[in-house]
């Protein structure tokens, strides 16, 4: 058969089928003009560049092989702070201090404030307003009223400050973050499930590990990476209340007039790299959830 006869065939077998509605589909109408649009997308460029500059001003500088002591120019290509990134020990003391730091403070805190979170949102108690007020104070509050405070505290109780200091106050504002984080996922939990868990014969306590925990552990692991984050990375009350305990950030504020190894530039960096990688991880069981 030839092409035209082909062609004729197929009109024909749409001729008498239904007809296709044309795609009437309006156009978006443009919001802000042209030159509205351009200057939203400029900014948005801008402000994309402002946060994530840095970030790559520390990856690059990683690979960075200084003259002299200060890594702050750029002089050739290298690997060597990457295959001895724990050259200097007090780097590497300082990074494992705020590790541990973290871990612990985040592990406290989540069992604290799930478990607020939990009760603000089940229960009715008195004096319930005044601690859901008192959980936006440490968002709220400076930084610095919360660490002079806390150091206050610390040396009217008598305490030497340290590595338990530095837990405790890291805790004090994790379990706001937390709580508020935990308290989102648990008001959208349907408690109907733990009826019919009950109903079945389930106690409470197996009722809560196998279906309440389940439900609400999103909203924990999403509070347990947000104060890991901030705990690593706190500086103001954490020198407040340090002592002689020395942590990443108060390192790298202390070397900077001594100068900046590459090293510290190679632990910023795999901390980013595994922070996505946990991010990616999280990304994908949440599709999987939903999907």
């Amino acid at each position: 058969m030839s092409l035209q006869g082909i062609v004729q065939q197929g009109t024909g077998e749409l001729a008498g089928s239904a007809p296709i509605a044309p795609d009437v589909t309006p156009a978006r109408p443009r919001r802000f003009g042209l030159i509205g649009e351009v200057l939203l997308r400029l900014s948005a460029g801008l402000v994309l560049l402002f946060l994530f500059a840095p970030i790559f001003v520390i990856v690059l500088f990683s690979f960075n092989k200084p003259q002299g002591k200060f890594n702050l120019t750029w002089q050739r290509f290298s690997l060597d702070a990457w295959t001895d990134p724990f050259r200097y020990p007090e780097l590497t003391k300082a990074m494992r201090n705020s590790l541990e730091i973290a871990a612990v403070s985040t592990f406290v805190a989540v069992i604290l404030g799930s478990f607020v979170a939990i009760a603000l949102v089940r229960q009715r108690f008195v004096g319930r307003k005044t601690l859901d007020t008192f959980l936006v104070l440490p968002l709220t509050a400076a930084e610095v009223v919360m660490g002079a405070s806390l150091l206050t505290l610390f040396l009217d109780l008598g305490w030497n400050r340290g590595f338990g200091t530095i837990v405790i106050a890291h805790i004090g504002f994790e379990v706001s973050f937390v709580a508020l984080t935990v308290r989102a996922r648990v008001r959208g939990h349907d408690w109907t499930l733990e009826d019919a868990s009950m109903d079945l014969g389930a106690n409470p306590r197996r009722t809560f590990w196998k279906v309440t925990l389940p439900m609400i552990m999103p909203g924990i692991i999403a509070a347990a990476m947000l104060s890991f984050a901030l705990s690593l990375d706190d500086f103001i009350i954490t020198f407040f209340n340090a002592g002689s305990t020395t942590t990443y950030p108060l390192y790298v504020n202390a070397a900077v007039k001594n100068g900046l190894p590459p090293q510290v530039n190679v632990l910023a960096t795999a901390i980013l790299i595994i922070s996505l990688i946990f991010l990616g991880i999280a990304g994908l069981r949440a599709r999987r959830t939903t999907g």
